[in-house]
């Protein structure tokens, strides 16, 4: 069977975790194959001591480089450890964030040189690219205040990025819809600022359309939400 790679983007409290679990469950029962879920940073051991390290704001005084090549490293332990035997057993591999989100929040958010961030996917990435990517696109202030209340129900803080002041989340919309525009084959924008059960309903009908061998027999009424 053919294997796919499918990435969810966008800024905090888009609902990106909810998604990808909802998706997983529906794929799981629709398409008969194996559906590995994981997340970025983490989805390895050592991945996920980075992911820790990054969250608690440890390399943001060394800019946003610095925080680029933590990335790119747990990426690398991500693809060779998890993403890349899954999608080599012909698995559906559904992450949450991947190069999109380097590009947005240490790119264009950052002020990292596009250049810079296009190198280290050249050297990390490789040609391990999503097919699809769904970007759930919500109101920064909206968003951050779902994060808010989310970290208030666990007993968490903000971290690193949801700290962050709202002009630098004003940034990341911006450059997510831009990353949007320039490879509408790969990407398809989720209006997420709707209750989760519609949101799940159009992100169904975007992988029915991209890729109708996952959902056999499901009739998608269109691309976008």
């Amino acid at each position: 069977m053919r294997s796919a790679f499918i990435t969810f983007e966008g800024g905090e409290g888009a609902g990106k975790s909810t998604q990808v679990a909802r998706l997983a469950a529906t794929l799981r029962g629709r398409s008969g194959r194996g559906v590995c879920v994981t997340r970025e940073p983490g989805g390895s051991p050592r991945a996920e001591e980075i992911r820790a390290a990054l969250l608690d704001g440890v390399a943001k005084p060394y800019g946003p480089f610095a925080e680029a090549l933590l990335f790119s490293a747990a990426r690398l332990d991500h693809l060779d450890r998890l993403i890349r035997p899954a999608l080599r057993r012909g698995e559906i591999v559904l992450c949450d964030r991947f190069i999109d989100s380097t590009r947005a929040y240490q790119g264009a958010a950052g002020g990292l040189d596009p250049g810079t961030v296009a190198a280290l996917e050249r050297v990390v990435v490789g040609p391990t690219r999503p097919d699809l990517t769904l970007i759930l696109d919500l109101d920064p202030e909206a968003g951050l205040a779902r994060a808010a209340r989310r970290g208030a129900g666990t007993g968490q803080g903000a971290d690193r990025f949801e700290a962050e002041a709202l002009d630098f989340h004003i940034r990341l919309r911006e450059a997510f819809l831009a990353i949007a525009q320039a490879e509408p084959e790969r990407c398809a924008v989720i209006e997420a600022g709707r209750d989760p059960d519609t949101v799940e309903a159009a992100i169904r009908d975007v992988v029915a359309a991209r890729r109708p061998d996952l959902l056999p027999g499901e009739g998608a009424r269109g691309d976008a939400a």
